[in-house]
């Protein structure tokens, strides 16, 4: 007799009878068991062990040599949505090329791409995300995701409800849910998100992806929004779920859950943690790497004591399990079957790696010296990067290395200087030597050893022996020298350096913040007393700067390669404080420009940066390009290829034009290119051509709901070039705060000299909605906007008006909620409920929140919902916080965290419509709702 597979095994079948199928089969306890992120083998079922989590961010990583391509923000610096499909096709094909080797160290359920919005450049993972427009990461993450995925090119056409082929390549998983920009006590600060900030900006960075079915899973955020954990986001399941047309996994981010008892003080045990986050929506937990017995043992305990149902772990292990059925665990046979382990840097792959690190090139200045032409013989690379490549965390191995020198060298005549300053180090003892072997550095010698001075920015520096060519690191508490460059989770190869007396220092070890002192025997090692640190006299021998001007003099044209190390001076759990380029590399960039004036700087940088030099010929920027980046380099600086690249970012002049690092608040802290009013240093979508374009004939109309635009775009130079068209769109006239300017569309064409295209946008009217806190829906508002195309959102050619004819937002009445307000002063968003919700909390004693047309026609009294573990007074105010007439004062008494109190009190006489300010008399006061009535 021949016995039938089971119904979960049958590929014909529909999905959800499948997993209905394979749920029934299971008991609890081996439900359970999957809810980790090392899934438990059933073997009685022949279900393997299944783990979540394969970084691809920009390539297969942490798994050994594969192809590295350019960073996540360079990819989208290309503004070319088949070329980051293609990436991440390339990608997914490498990760199954693993996973056929080795199923268990290289999972399916790739955790890619990152889609938080880059609204500030000081973040310390500023080069992982694509943009800080929220329309424009998803754009490139959902191009990203679909080739990870193995969807279907954009253009091939899509069915309603999503894209995702039947059986998916990986199952890619968008990070980090939600409001996350900040490394600085990434676990213990809230972001402050007001509606608008939140439906406008935040949420639809995630929205794409996951609508487009693309995006199969999410990833919570360390922080926490609005005073509750990310991970407990009752949005998982109000709005992340709603979009996706198929069943979203959730994964928490390691050792997120364990946080919630610890770290952020949710919950008070870890049974009621766990059981919060299944129920909130978090499906597999990340926590202790591969021992999964405590989160499933704190997991069993609140099924015993009835903090959660099998129905809730039903529900779980449902997402679960679509995602493994969607990969085509339970199939016969996958489409991937076949893809071997030489897809892994094979030629094509090597060749798109090249295309994309060419084309995210940015050309930010030209004075005309670019292209290089043929009159140029000799070229000088300079610069720490000039003959380097740096891997960030979430990088693969690089499988080979071409540097900006190696690419250079190609074409060229070359010749090479670091650039670095090479020192001698003296203590009290003697002189400082390195162990030829790598071990520990000694005082006392009677020959001073040299050390290579690496200037990283921000106050960072690494020592490099130049007996040895290795860095100076930290092997417990003793200073070596055995690294080839900072390296690791927990970068030992890096130092500040603090003045002593008499011209002498004292370097103290970034990562564990000791000193570092001479021990009896010589030996150097680190201790916590600064008053025990060795004073050092640093003399230099060779000057880096001297050294790049010599070599610069006598070449043709100076090519300095200067930009930031992605492992210091910001990086996963470290912000940073400036933009400034590292002082010894700007040094470099003044020295080598006043001995040649041919001088071309190029940036290889996760985050803007900015300079002190301002007569640069030549600007070039790109990420960190990965493996191909020097032929790429050499392509562009000889005109073989035109500088493709845009960026996503804008370049500001300063730290001092951003906001404080933790104010989410774009809209009132005047952030990001849609509200910034200053001149940017290079603005958000700048980019420089070979060629020149004109921009003529700009068409609008509106038919059927829907703004179309044209514009005819012509190649005016003399060469062959590539201009990504940019349309934007402002609202001139509103009851709300409305961006500058918001970019709604954009192609990208190649034009021969002479050429011209027509080039259009489709905008939908529906998105010229902005959220309405009054009524905490979309709204499109009837008033006059402004179409604007051009180069990039400050170099606009060309502007047409046109009428929208939407809604006319009434006053507000009724019953209003603290956290739907219009304006605010010293106010804290925070937690109605452990569960859902959200109200506002005074700072300080007279914050206030601002609500705007507010109609008291026949309103006699009001009440307010409200409390305060200290009790306190909130008064309302009409049209002025300070000076306008009281018309109701409350007192709040004192209260649990989350227990109110609704407190009644007349309304002095006011009728009409009104702005009123509910003023906070004290600080700690808690405001959830406020409400207008006829009688008390």
């Amino acid at each position: 007799m021949i016995m039938q597979p089971p119904p979960f095994r049958d590929p014909a079948a529909p999905l959800r009878d499948r997993i209905d199928d394979l749920l029934g089969r299971l008991t609890l306890e081996e439900k359970v068991g999957l809810l980790h992120q090392y899934q438990a083998p059933v073997e009685r079922l022949g279900l393997a062990a299944f783990r979540t989590g394969t970084e691809a961010l920009h390539g297969l990583a942490w798994l050994g040599p594969a192809t590295v391509f350019p960073q996540a923000i360079g990819l989208a610096s290309t503004w070319d949505r088949d070329l980051v499909r293609r990436v991440g096709a390339a990608t997914g094909d490498e990760v199954l090329a693993f996973h056929h080797k080795d199923p268990a160290g290289a999972g399916l359920n790739v955790w890619a791409p990152v889609v938080n919005p880059l609204r500030d450049p000081r973040w310390g993972r500023n080069e992982e995300g694509y943009s800080e427009d929220p329309w424009l990461t998803s754009v490139m993450a959902t191009a990203y995701a679909r080739g990870l995925s193995g969807s279907a090119p954009e253009e091939d056409g899509e069915t309603p409800g999503g894209s995702a082929p039947r059986v998916l390549k990986t199952a890619p998983t968008l990070k980090h849910f939600l409001a996350y920009n900040n490394e600085t006590d990434r676990c213990t600060t809230s972001s402050n998100l007001p509606p608008r900030v939140l439906r406008e900006y935040e949420l639809p960075a995630f929205r794409g992806p996951i609508e487009e079915g693309v995006a199969v899973a999410v990833m919570p955020s360390y922080n926490l929004v609005n005073g509750r954990p990310a991970h407990l986001s009752p949005l998982i399941g109000q709005v992340l779920r709603a979009w996706a047309p198929d069943d979203l996994l959730v994964v928490s981010d390691a050792y997120a859950p364990g946080n919630l008892t610890t770290l952020q003080g949710y919950h008070d045990t870890p049974p009621e943690a766990y059981a919060h986050a299944l129920r909130a929506g978090i499906d597999s937990f990340t926590q202790d790497d591969d021992r999964a017995g405590a989160t499933l043992g704190h997991l069993r305990d609140a099924l015993d004591r009835g903090l959660l149902a099998e129905e809730d772990v039903d529900t779980a292990v449902r997402h679960v399990l679509s995602i493994r059925f969607r990969l085509g665990e339970f199939d016969p046979a996958t489409p991937y079957d076949e893809i071997s382990d030489g897809v892994v840097n094979c030629p094509e792959h090597q060749a798109l790696a090249r295309e994309a690190a060419r084309c995210s090139f940015v050309l930010l200045e030209n004075d005309g010296l670019l292209p290089l032409g043929d009159d140029v013989r000799t070229v000088a690379v300079i610069g720490q990067l000039g003959d380097a490549l740096m891997e960030d965390w979430y990088s693969g191995t690089l499988p080979y290395a071409v540097t900006a020198r190696a690419g250079l060298s190609e074409r060229r005549e070359t010749v090479f200087c670091e650039a670095v300053d090479r020192v001698t180090l003296t203590a009290d003892a003697g002189p400082v030597t390195a162990d030829p072997a790598g071990g520990p550095l000694r005082a006392g010698a009677a020959e001073p050893g040299l050390f290579d001075l690496l200037d990283w920015g921000g106050g960072a520096y690494a020592l490099r022996a130049v007996a040895t060519g290795r860095f100076v690191s930290v092997d417990g508490t003793t200073l070596v020298n055995d690294q080839p460059g900072p390296n690791g989770w927990e970068v030992r190869q890096t130092f500040r350096i603090e003045e002593r007396p008499r011209g002498t220092l004292a370097l103290r070890h970034i990562s564990t913040g000791c000193y570092v002192a001479a021990g009896p025997d010589g030996v150097l090692g680190l201790v916590d007393d600064a008053d025990q640190a060795a004073w050092l006299a640093m003399d230099v021998v060779v000057s880096g700067a001297g050294e790049a001007a010599r070599v610069a003099a006598a070449a043709d044209v100076a090519v300095v390669v200067v930009g930031d190390h992605p492992l210091v001076n910001g990086r996963e759990t470290e912000d940073r404080t400036t933009l400034a380029l590292a002082p010894a590399q700007d040094a470099v960039v003044r020295a080598v420009r006043a001995a040649n004036p041919r001088t071309v700087m190029v940036v290889s940088s996760g985050y803007p940066l900015t300079w002190t030099e301002d007569e640069l010929p030549a600007v070039l920027w790109s990420a960190h390009g990965g493996q191909e980046y020097g032929h790429a380099l050499a392509e562009v600086l000889f005109g073989d290829a035109d500088p493709e690249g845009r960026l996503t970012q804008t370049w500001y002049r300063s730290e001092q034009e951003l906001p404080d690092l933790l104010d989410y608040d774009i809209i009132a802290s005047d952030a990001t290119y849609q509200y910034f009013r200053g001149v940017p240093l290079h603005p958000f979508g700048h980019g420089l051509s070979y060629t020149t374009f004109g921009y003529d004939d700009l068409r609008v109309r509106q038919s059927g709901g829907v703004v179309h635009a044209e514009v005819t775009v012509t190649n005016t130079g003399p060469r062959p070039g590539v201009e990504v068209v940019q349309f934007y769109t402002h609202q001139q006239r509103s009851r709300v705060k409305q961006p500058l300017r918001r970019l709604r569309g954009f192609e990208k064409v190649r034009l021969a000299p002479g050429e011209s295209r027509r080039v259009a946008l489709r905008l939908p009217v529906s998105e010229l909605a902005f959220w309405d806190v009054t009524r905490s829906r979309f709204v499109v508002e009837r008033a006059p906007h402004r179409l604007m195309v051009g180069r990039s959102a400050t170099d606009l050619r060309l502007s047409a008006r046109f009428e929208v004819e939407g809604e006319v937002i009434p006053p507000q009445s009724g019953l209003l909620r603290g956290a739907d307000h219009d304006e605010y002063d010293a106010i804290t968003f925070v937690d109605e409920t452990r569960v859902d919700g959200d109200a506002v909390r005074s700072e300080v004693a007279g914050a206030w929140i601002l609500f705007r047309e507010v109609d008291l026609t026949g309103v006699t009294s009001c009440v307010a919902e409200a409390g305060s573990t200290e009790g306190g007074m909130i008064t309302i105010r009409r049209g002025d916080p300070l000076y306008g007439p009281a018309l109701a004062t409350f007192p709040v008494p004192r209260t649990g965290r989350y227990d109110y109190h609704s407190v009644a009190a007349p309304l002095a006489g006011a009728g009409g419509v009104h702005d009123l300010y509910v003023v906070f008399e004290n600080e700690g006061v808690t405001l959830v709702r406020i409400g207008f009535g006829a009688a008390a």
